[in-house]
């Protein structure tokens, strides 16, 4: 999404012989191999430990640091890919997001028009929000999870960011059209006057 931004902003002329069907396609077989690819990890570390008391996750979701606890075997390998596949995916895309944006931000500096550069930052906007919510809640499941007493708010940021988040993006990402502005504007002065 950040780069289709970038296209979409840096290079408008281009956009569609950039983002042709190919790299549409080679762009989604990527995000889907490096998806495959951690979760492979995942699994395949996890096939060397042994569950011997409880077989209940103290978690709503399977998530891998929760099943990790269940184990009485040593985890630290788990814990070491666990640390690897995670930091990776996330420094990897954080990286190109900020790149884009970097170069973005530049682009739309040199925009001569007020009513131009409001409609570079619209455009940006709701993928800025819709990114900000999910690595926020992720980063907060994954990175609090070793301080005491964060089960419970690690818990609600795993569901935030697999339930709440996929649900606002419609919302945030429709938000960018005059007539889902109006709308919602009469929606809520109904409700709440």
């Amino acid at each position: 999404m950040a780069y289709d931004r970038y296209v979409a902003i840096c290079n408008p002329l281009l956009y569609t012989v950039t983002m042709s069907p190919r790299v549409c396609s080679l762009l989604t077989f990527g995000s889907y191999v490096v998806g495959f690819a951690g979760a492979m990890a995942h699994a395949g570390s996890m096939l060397r430990l042994t569950f011997c008391d409880s077989n209940i996750i103290d978690h709503y979701l399977c998530e891998v640091l929760p099943l990790l606890q269940l184990s009485c075997t040593s985890t630290h390998v788990n814990k070491l890919v666990f640390s690897a596949v995670v930091g990776a995916v996330i420094t990897i895309s954080s990286i190109g997001i900020l790149i884009s944006y970097a170069l973005i931000l530049s682009n739309i500096l040199h925009i001569p028009s007020a009513h131009g550069r409001s409609k570079a930052f619209s455009t940006c906007g709701s993928h800025i929000v819709a990114v900000a919510l999910f690595f926020g809640s992720g980063a907060f499941t994954y990175l609090t999870t070793s301080f005491p007493g964060a089960k419970d708010q690690g818990k609600f940021a795993s569901v935030f960011y697999t339930n709440v988040v996929p649900m606002l993006n419609p919302l945030i990402y429709s938000l960018r059209n005059k007539d889902v502005k109006l709308a919602l504007g009469k929606t809520l002065n109904r409700v709440l006057f």
